[in-house]
């Protein structure tokens, strides 16, 4: 019996050492998840993306202000029929638009012997140089202004779009993170839970063979070691997996996926440094959530779209004048342009019911009533969720406390109970029950670390901050 047992502990043992000691030391690559945000941020391709928008609201403003581009025209009709030259016009413009108004300047040439007496001008040709400005309609606000205003409050919309995006990305991934904390820190637990019950269990098989102890002890021994060893490969699957799901944010410069190798390890520390309190990140919150920033610059949009409406229902009433001289000639316009060479005239429109315009007014209305309850139920969720989360984290450190504490008295029970069993005072059993226990609360300690982590970074995330303060 003595030689069985002897030989089962040298294959048995032997052979589960070999699967779980590596075959090298090398160095191992601490990992810190400052420098793993920052690698995100860098080169991740939904972070890049996410930049992108920032380029298209400044494109945005671009063209809006590209309604007020000068705009330069010229056209020419000549009609010639059995040697005659019905007529020749030659009209070229050049349009400035303004802030209010538009700037315009031109040259006007005709000939031919059809043309109507209004048409006819100077052989020279006439010049022209005008203004048209709105008395009505178009006076405080018009398409060109409302467009430029709304593209500039577009721009930070897509900014806080941004944020919010990159915020989302950080998030997922500071939770693969202590994630892949808590699967490596509980592949360690396990590998030493599994090399004390080893070592035991060899402990136990010389004791028989020398007779100062049952066989039957072995056998317990030998359980242990088995338990503990399937505990083992989980664990060790667990923290492959979790590895993987944190190389799904690592990418190069060049935009070529990264995996994470065995040598490279989660920090070992958390940050337990005091957070803000509930109120300042309700405070922060409300000044900087990118969800209620969208919704403050999309209210200033409708806004600028109610103001709009408004102004459809003046009026149009536009008076144009220009001075006028024949060639580059403008001496006799400039010397009294208001009693000769000018041509002005004004233009009136409005209409008898306004029923567009006042349901235009009143769709925006609707909108900005709509847009209104959003932001309001939106900032009573996040601060919820703010204080939700906040009151979480205070638990969370409360039993990171209690359970430390709760590990140094096991370990006071295992000292113990170990000393008894050298003395003889004990058993296989007790010992690995205390040590089971002692185990399984080191476990939990590991798994309270990964979720204060998260519930840290999904606390200041919920606030619109980054996942790291």
């Amino acid at each position: 019996m003595k030689i069985i047992f002897a030989l089962l502990f040298v294959g048995f043992v032997g052979n589960l050492f070999a699967q779980t000691t590596a075959p090298t030391k090398q160095d191992t690559v601490l990992i810190e998840p400052v420098d793993f945000f920052r690698q995100i941020l860098q080169n991740h391709p939904i972070a890049k993306q996410a930049n992108l928008l920032s380029d298209f609201g400044k494109q945005e403003i671009r063209l809006a202000r590209g309604l007020f581009d000068p705009k330069f025209n010229s056209s020419l009709v000549r009609k010639d029929f059995k040697d005659k030259l019905y007529y020749e016009v030659w009209e070229t413009q050049l349009k400035v638009p303004m802030w209010i108004g538009e700037l315009k300047g031109g040259f006007d040439r005709t000939r031919g012997d059809f043309l109507n007496d209004e048409s006819k001008l100077p052989l020279g040709g006439l010049d022209y140089v005008g203004l048209t400005v709105p008395l009505g309609q178009g006076l405080l606000i018009d398409y060109r202004r409302a467009t430029l205003r709304e593209a500039q409050y577009m721009k930070e919309i897509l900014e806080a779009e941004r944020v919010k995006i990159i915020n989302k990305v950080l998030l997922q991934a500071a939770k693969d993170y202590w994630a892949w904390f808590e699967a490596h820190n509980q592949y360690l637990l396990a590998k030493k839970g599994y090399e004390l019950a080893a070592v035991r269990y060899e402990g136990i098989v010389e004791r028989v063979i020398q007779g100062d102890a049952a066989a039957i002890d072995s056998t317990e021994a030998f359980i242990t070691v088995q338990d503990r060893q399937i505990t083992l490969q989980k664990a060790q699957v667990g923290y492959q997996n979790a590895r993987l799901m944190v190389s799904n944010h690592l990418w190069d410069n060049d935009g070529n996926p990264l995996e994470l190798t065995e040598l490279q390890r989660p920090t070992q520390q958390i940050n337990r440094q005091s957070i803000l309190t509930t109120n300042e990140l309700l405070s922060y919150a409300a000044q900087n959530h990118p969800e209620l920033i969208k919704f403050d610059f999309k209210l200033k949009q409708l806004d600028v779209q109610r103001r709009m409406a408004i102004e459809m229902f003046k009026p149009v009433i536009d008076v144009s004048y220009n001075f006028l001289g024949i060639g580059s000639r403008f001496d006799g316009s400039l010397a009294n342009p208001f009693t000769n060479n000018f041509k002005w005239g004004f233009n009136v429109a409005f209409p008898l019911i306004w029923r567009k315009e006042r349901a235009k007014y009143q769709q925006t209305k609707i909108k900005i009533a709509q847009t209104s309850f959003d932001r309001l139920q939106t900032n009573r969720e996040i601060g919820n969720d703010i204080r939700a989360l906040h009151n979480e984290l205070e638990v969370t450190e409360k039993l990171l406390t209690q359970v430390a504490a709760m590990i140094n008295n096991y370990q006071i029970l295992v000292a113990g109970e170990l000393e008894k069993f050298r003395n003889g005072e004990s058993s296989v059993f007790l010992v690995n029950s205390r040590e089971g226990k002692l185990l399984e609360a080191e476990g939990k300690l590991i798994e309270l670390k990964a979720k204060y982590a998260k519930i840290r970074a999904t606390l200041l995330w919920a606030a619109g901050k980054g996942v790291e303060d």
